[in-house]
């Protein structure tokens, strides 16, 4: 059976407290504790909530730094995904102070208080801080997120866009789908086994917006659907949590625009 993330705010027991020698260094003075949200699926115990003391003089300046040290120097059982460390891969994707975000772009100095740090909102949790994916990247598969064309490929070898079409493009192939955005979506909390949610429909406008696509009228037949694109209510939760500072709120827009310029 698998544990469901909880909002951050829920009641979770204390878990383990690491201080002194085994956190922070004896005497540190700048010293901050990490509320981390714990959960192994072979223990058979409820979630509970590590505190981790760390002294921030001897570690990185970003969340992902600290929980790095964390399990290289105190607790290695814990767990979390991490790659590229700047921004660009989405791996760390988590709750950070009540906000989804990317732990390798989130400055620990941003945090009044304690870091508190659970798992992505809402989504099967493999163990601590990994959510399970396999859901979102089956959606991701749905929507086909290559170039699908039929006309045979130019002698160059290259399908060449104006840069005027090129620029409609912007704001939308930065995505890294980190699923930051989806799973601060009350639509897609409710609707995920229908609703594409905010990531997906931004990767699916990447493809009906490229010049050099040929498949724009199937790709919108298959968002012509109740639930995979009109359960957004325009809450704009994900644009507000964005890591990359994307739009997806207004992909999700635009995409309604073209399906109802092609109605008419």
């Amino acid at each position: 059976m698998v544990e469901f993330a909880l909002p951050p705010n829920s009641r979770i027991k204390p878990g383990k407290t690491w201080p002194g020698p085994q956190g922070a260094s004896k005497g540190a003075a700048n010293v901050k504790a990490f509320r981390i949200y714990r959960w192994d699926p072979e223990s058979g115990a409820n979630p509970t909530l590590d505190t981790f003391h760390i002294d921030l003089d001897d570690c990185g300046p970003m969340v992902l730094d600290a929980l790095i040290k964390i399990k290289n120097e105190i607790d290695p059982t814990l767990t979390f995904r991490r790659s590229c460390r700047e921004g660009i891969c989405g791996s760390c994707a988590m709750n950070i102070d009540s906000d989804n975000t990317l732990a390798c772009l989130k400055p620990i100095s941003e945090v009044k208080g304690s870091v508190d740090i659970y798992p992505l909102p809402h989504m099967p949790v493999v163990k601590d801080l990994v959510p399970d994916l396999t859901h979102v990247y089956a959606q991701y598969e749905m929507i086909q997120p290559w170039m699908k064309t039929d006309t045979p490929a130019p002698t160059s070898g290259e399908r060449l866009q104006s840069p005027e079409e090129r620029a409609k493009l912007d704001g939308l192939w930065e995505c890294v789908l980190c699923f930051c955005c989806s799973t601060a979506c009350p639509s897609y909390w409710w609707n995920a086994e229908r609703y594409l949610g905010p990531a997906i429909l931004l990767q699916a406008a990447r493809w009906v917006f490229d010049s050099r696509d040929e498949a724009t009228g199937e790709r919108l037949d298959m968002l012509d659907d109740p639930f995979r694109m009109y359960r957004c209510h325009t809450i704009m939760n994900c644009t507000a949590t964005c890591p990359k500072g994307l739009n997806p709120g207004k992909a999700i827009a635009d995409l309604k625009v073209a399906m109802f310029e092609r109605a008419v």
